[in-house]
């Protein structure tokens, strides 16, 4: 089956909008109260799943890392594709389209409600027409991608060269937290050695806990190259590290 952009999709009952911190379930609860670190715009009807509030990057990093994306893309041909592997709600892919700085943003969420929710939200920030969204696995994707763009539909058939990738993959619910270092290889349901292999023809940008052992990604670097790893903080603590991965070289 062809792969193409996703058509808008309706809100369902697993869209929800709260007004009140009572509307919320408990676990929920710390998530609301930031909300509007969240998404600044919040009060104009933003929608998440029940899940899309636990892996939404707060709109200040989202805005600060689409900032830096650009900066990091030091190859020829210059970068003209961002693909947020993992959209969600839609922080980061909102973020990229708002930064004007790329031709083409595209936004990949296997789950449809938690879709409908990233295209409504592009909506209230008024950047749906530059987004192009898939319902779809992200690997499956890029493995599509990398076999000569077979299965996609032609406006998915992308120039590897100049295609940059985010991904800010689950990390396995917020057990994370209970490591002082993280390991990596225990991320659900991508690992760090899996979502590496996935990416690196391409440049790739790996959003992952700021806690994350800094050593298995040492491991990754291609031999005699540096990379940039930059915690991304709001208010003095650090909420997540970014690990600027090089292409593979061929």
């Amino acid at each position: 089956m062809t792969l193409r952009p996703a058509e808008p999709l309706p809100l369902t009952e697993k869209c929800q909008h709260f007004e009140d911190v009572n509307q919320v379930p408990e676990e929920l609860r710390k998530y609301f109260q930031q909300r509007y670190s969240i998404f600044e715009h919040y009060d104009y009807d933003i929608h998440f799943t029940h899940d899309a509030w636990f892996g939404v990057t707060p709109e200040p990093i989202a805005n600060k890392i689409a900032e830096d994306l650009p900066s990091h893309c030091y190859s020829t041909p210059a970068k003209h594709t961002i693909v947020d592997l993992f959209a969600g709600a839609g922080g980061n892919t909102i973020a990229f389209a708002l930064s004007e700085k790329w031709q083409h943003v595209i936004g990949i969420e296997k789950d449809a409600d938690t879709l409908a929710c990233a295209q409504h939200n592009a909506r209230v920030y008024g950047v749906e027409e530059y987004i192009t969204w898939i319902h779809g696995d992200s690997l499956d994707f890029l493995a599509r991608l990398k076999n000569g763009g077979k299965g996609l539909a032609p406006e998915l058939q992308l120039d590897m060269s100049s295609t940059m990738l985010f991904a800010s993959p689950p990390w396995g619910g917020v057990s994370y937290r209970d490591q002082d270092v993280f390991d990596l290889s225990t991320m659900e349901p991508y690992n760090l050695q899996t979502l590496h292999e996935a990416c690196r023809p391409m440049e790739h940008a790996l959003y992952l806990p700021r806690t994350s052992d800094i050593r298995q990604i040492a491991k990754l670097v291609p031999e005699g190259e540096k990379i940039e790893v930059v915690q991304y903080c709001m208010e003095g603590a650090s909420k997540a590290m970014v690990a600027y991965m090089p292409a593979a070289s061929k």
